[in-house]
């Protein structure tokens, strides 16, 4: 039986909203976490954001043009993408990589799958995972905060490029650190990361205004950090039922990626009981990714895995509809 109805591929808006609007949203809730990490990290992390939102501009433009399909650059879309990419990266990575990140994101992960809404994965996390597996040394080189003295527990020169909270925290648990960061610098931001994931009060300020704006829904964001919590502080210590769950939400990249990351509507459930299961997929994922592997930090590799999932998941959360075809004998 032909289909009587025929949608648009997600994102889906509704009233006098549009994908420019929503983007710009967007944006106005990343400010305060992009002001914190220049405020941290210097003129090198606004040259890294520039760098990035500039490539992914341009790679959107030329590829629309090659494509010979009509410019979307105007939507804002290539805009987050590009800062999106630029705060989960380190203020030291060389800018040609940043850039080719930029195209990684719009070229690969976006318009090859149509563009806007047609791509299964996060364009922006795509990139990041491509620039840390393909330049591993450059992506866990972290500066520490301007005016911070961070100490590092690491036992060798090439460890030291990797003394986040997270690989602390590993550290700490084996027995082998004996310093951790203080929650309230977690909170604020003075402590080595990527330029936008490091200031926690920055983040939830834009998710406020994000949920206020009823950008987001609050499922994914809850049901992910939830998970992620009740299992570190259940396995993340060295007994059970003692693992610092706290520590483990306010380090790395969890809160830019349960709410910034994880909720983008093209990639994440259209029913409550699929966003709920994708933030339970996301935070299981990634406590089993940050305590039972050798990589501390685990969001980017569980959100895009959870993105492959989705479909499957709207298939068996979407209801069917009522009086749907009959079974054919």
């Amino acid at each position: 039986m032909e289909n009587r109805l025929i949608v648009s591929s997600s994102p889906h808006f509704r009233a006098n909203t549009n994908t420019q609007r929503i983007m710009l949203d967007v944006i106005i809730a990343l400010l305060p976490a992009t002001v914190a990490g220049i405020y941290f990290f210097g003129s090198r992390a606004a040259l890294v954001i520039f760098v990035t939102i500039l490539s992914c501009v341009i790679s959107e433009y030329l590829s629309r043009k090659a494509l010979k399909k009509e410019s979307t650059i105007s939507d804002l879309s290539a805009v987050v993408t590009g800062l999106l990419l630029a705060l989960n990266l380190p203020s030291t990575i060389p800018l040609w990589m940043a850039a080719i990140g930029g195209v990684v994101a719009i070229v690969i992960a976006k318009q090859l799958f149509g563009g806007l809404g047609q791509n299964f994965m996060n364009p922006a996390l795509v990139a990041r995972v491509f620039l840390l597996n393909a330049f591993l040394k450059h992506m866990t080189s972290f500066e520490k905060p301007i005016g911070v003295d961070v100490v590092s527990s690491a036992t060798s020169i090439d460890a030291i490029s990797s003394a986040t909270p997270l690989y602390q925290m590993k550290e700490f648990v084996k027995g082998n650190a004996a310093y951790l960061p203080e929650y309230w610098d977690l909170f604020i931001g003075k402590i080595a990361g990527c330029i936008g994931e490091t200031s926690v009060i920055a983040l939830l300020i834009g998710a406020a205004y994000l949920l206020y704006r009823r950008v987001i829904s609050p499922e994914i964001p809850v049901t992910f950090i939830g998970s992620v919590a009740l299992l570190t502080w259940i396995f993340g210590g060295k007994t059970l039922f003692t693992g610092d769950w706290l520590y483990h939400v306010l380090s790395g990249g969890l809160m830019i990626g349960a709410f910034f990351m994880a909720t983008d509507y093209a990639t994440s459930p259209v029913t409550f009981k699929g966003r709920v299961i994708m933030g339970l997929g996301c935070g299981i994922l990634t406590a089993v990714i940050r305590l039972y592997t050798g990589y501390p930090e685990g969001v980017s590799y569980a959100i895009l895995l959870m993105n492959i999932c989705v479909p499957l998941i709207d298939r068996y959360t979407v209801p069917k509809s009522f009086g749907g075809e009959k079974a054919v004998a």
